[in-house]
Formats: C-alpha cells, sequence, structure tokens
C-alpha cells in the first residue's frame, strides 16, 4: 500500500505540472478554458499534497499521531480546496456557455482581466467562509477519545471526538453544503441543459460533434466530481450497529476516491479527451 500510494502521489503531481507548464509555455493554450484547466490542476496538487503524505506517513509507520492544531489545518486545507474547486467548476461551465451559446460575445466576456477576477473571487470566497468554519469547529471541546477513525481529519470524525453541542457547526454545514454545492451543481446542470440544446440545433453531426468535444471533458470532471462527494456524504452513518460500522468503512473507502483518485484522472481525462494537450 505504501509503493501504491507513493505511486499514485507522484502520478498525479507530475500529471498536474504537466498541465501546468503546456498551458503555461504553449501560446496555443492561453485562453480562458485552459487557464481555468490550469488553476484546476494546482487545487488538485494541493488537494493531493493535503492528503497523501500523511496517508503515506502512516501506512509506512502502522500508526500516526497528530496534534490537533495539524489535524485542523488538514480539515482548514481540504476544505477551502474542495469549496475553490466546486466554485471553478461552475465557472468552467459558464465559460463553456459563454463559448457555445454566445460566440460573438465570448472574446469581449471571458477576457483576462475577468478571468482573473473570478479566480481571485473562488479563492477568496472559499478562505474566508472556510476559515470562519473552521475556527468555530476549533471552539468545541473535545474532552472524549482522541482517535480519528478516517484517512484523513474530515468534519464528521472530528465532531464525534467533541462533547460540546455541535448543533450550530452542522447549520453551518448545511448553509456550506447549500452555497459550494447544491447552487453550483444546479447552475452547472441548467448551463448544459442550455448548451445542449444549442448544440442539437446544429445541422451537421460532424459540427455537434466537435462543438461537444470542447466541453465533453469538464462534464466529465463535474460527473465524478459531484458524483464521488454524493457516494461518500449521502451513505447513512447507522449509528452503532454491525451495519453502521460497515457503512462507516464504506465511507472512508469511498473518501479515497475523491482525495486519491480525482486529482490523479482529472489531467488524464483533459489529456486523452483533448487534442490540444496531447
Amino acid at each position: 500500500m505504501f509503493f501504491i500510494f507513493l505511486i499514485l502521489y507522484c502520478v498525479t503531481i507530475c500529471g498536474n505540472l504537466l498541465i501546468i507548464t503546456l498551458v503555461s509555455y504553449s501560446k496555443s493554450l492561453h485562453s480562458p478554458m485552459y487557464f481555468f484547466l490550469s488553476n484546476l490542476s494546482i487545487l488538485d496538487i494541493l488537494l493531493a499534497t493535503d492528503i497523501l503524505p500523511n496517508m503515506i506517513h502512516t501506512v509506512l509507520v502502522k500508526q500516526s499521531a497528530m496534534k490537533f492544531s495539524d489535524c485542523l489545518a488538514q480539515f482548514l486545507f481540504f476544505l477551502i480546496v474542495e469549496s475553490s474547486e466546486s466554485l471553478l467548476l461552475t465557472v468552467m461551465s459558464w465559460d463553456r456557455y459563454l463559448a457555445i451559446c454566445k460566440p460573438l460575445h465570448y472574446n469581449l466576456t471571458m477576457n483576462p482581466d475577468r478571468c482573473c477576477i473570478l479566480i481571485i473571487i473562488c479563492w477568496t470566497l472559499s478562505v474566508l467562509i472556510v476559515v470562519v468554519h473552521t475556527f468555530n469547529v476549533a471552539q468545541l471541546q473535545f474532552c472524549g477519545p482522541n482517535t480519528v477513525d478516517h484517512f484523513f481529519c474530515d468534519l464528521d470524525p472530528i465532531l464525534k471526538l467533541s462533547c460540546s453541542d455541535t448543533a450550530i457547526i452542522q447549520l453551518e454545514v448545511t448553509l456550506l453544503t447549500a452555497f459550494f454545492g447544491i447552487i453550483p451543481f444546479v447552475y452547472i446542470i441548467v448551463s448544459y441543459i442550455i448548451i445542449i440544446a444549442t448544440i442539437l440545433k446544429i445541422p451537421s453531426i460532424t459540427g455537434r460533434k466537435q462543438v461537444f468535444s470542447t466541453c465533453s471533458s469538464h462534464l466529465t470532471v463535474v460527473c465524478i466530481y459531484y458524483g464521488n462527494i454524493a457516494c461518500v456524504y449521502l451513505v447513512p452513518s447507522g449509528g452503532q450497529s454491525a451495519s453502521g460500522g460497515q457503512s462507516e468503512n464504506i465511507t472512508k473507502y469511498l473518501s479515497l476516491s475523491y482525495t486519491v483518485v480525482t486529482p490523479l484522472v482529472n489531467p488524464l481525462i483533459y489529456t486523452l479527451r483533448n487534442k490540444d494537450l496531447t
């Protein structure tokens, strides 16, 4: 398992760095779509670096001890990256909507300055909101067990160690889920309904394929991202029963899909399905 996770981490870093390098040095890739893609690669690198090194260390030494502040720091960066990625995927869907449905206004609307502003907004909103939420989690009292039954410091395993009332934290989680999850997902779905309707109006089959190919990679990444998160967080906890313990184990293993697998496959999806990057 040590060598598997080590190889996965190295391939993830190399693949995403390759995309960032290609976008930076190839003038033909200096477009909003690839600018957003390079930022997605940065987020994938940060996510893998936040989770995998500690996981590799844990597998190697068979046990791992973390300070509470380190655990909160890992949770903070994890939540910032996931929130920023959700907003970034929403921005990328808007970019594809403008490129396909409003092509005459695309160059004027998606100019370099606006692209940078959109990225700054994604990061700023994520950092500000997540820092406040993490600060509130840090104010809880932890007087019970001190073992996190998970691969990393996620919110649910942390809350299980607290002996404080977590009602306010749960309310914050609901608001965060709506802001960073449900609203972006609904916007992306509506955008792609309009995009697909526009593509179907193209008379030639070849033209439809060419236009759809410009957004198929992003659509695939969106499906993997939201599909994995839905599978993880919609699995019922089940309490203390045997089935509850089994569902918790399923949740833990499913969490590997969006913390380890997703950063690995994102560059593969964009390189294999995009002729400009191959």
